[in-house]
């Protein structure tokens, strides 16, 4: 596991699609806390989805509750995080998907998520995927969500204390980083 820092209370993990980040994520709120909170932002909008939120939830196990919070993700972790509780949000990009289908403001909402995780009483997780590494899309719908992604988990990486990558499978520790030495010799 990354070595991240005793003091982050709140901790940004970003990797690709299936590369281990939500498996990362789980392991490190259950060697937090004793009590954790999983903020779900994923809707069952047909039954694929629905398999994949019911994998989910039995990969968790015992030990932890849910709150749905497709939209007002913010409010959520506000309301879920204190002490002795970890909350893990999951995942941050199917939230910037809820907000574009609902017409709401996603860059808003992303600065807003950012402005209140400086506020929380307890620690927090958020998990999103890492969608610029990837081919351009190749309709403006797909470029809009890139872009408003990438926005946004520069957003929320910037307010977090730790921001973790992960790729097949293996956590990196981005934030924060060793301080660069640009003396030569």
């Amino acid at each position: 596991m990354a070595a991240i820092p005793v003091e982050a209370r709140s901790v940004r993990v970003l990797g690709g699609a299936r590369s281990g980040k939500s498996a990362f994520a789980q392991a490190l709120a259950e060697a937090a806390a004793p009590e954790r909170v999983y903020l779900a932002t994923a809707e069952a909008g047909d039954p694929e989805m629905a398999d994949r939120i019911a994998r989910h939830r039995q990969a968790r196990g015992l030990g932890w509750s849910t709150r749905e919070a497709p939209l007002d993700l913010a409010e959520a972790l506000a309301a879920e995080a204190r002490g002795g509780r970890v909350v893990l949000a999951d995942c941050l990009t199917l939230w910037i998907t809820n907000l574009m289908l609902a017409g709401r403001d996603v860059e808003a909402a992303a600065e807003a998520l950012a402005r209140a995780l400086g506020a929380l009483e307890g620690p927090a997780i958020l998990v999103s995927n890492e969608v610029g590494l990837a081919l351009v899309p190749e309709t403006r719908l797909g470029r809009d969500f890139r872009d408003l992604q990438g926005r946004a988990n520069a957003a929320v990486a910037k307010a977090c204390d730790a921001v973790v990558f992960v790729a097949a499978g293996l956590p990196t520790l981005l934030k924060p980083a060793p301080p660069l030495d640009w003396r030569l010799g």
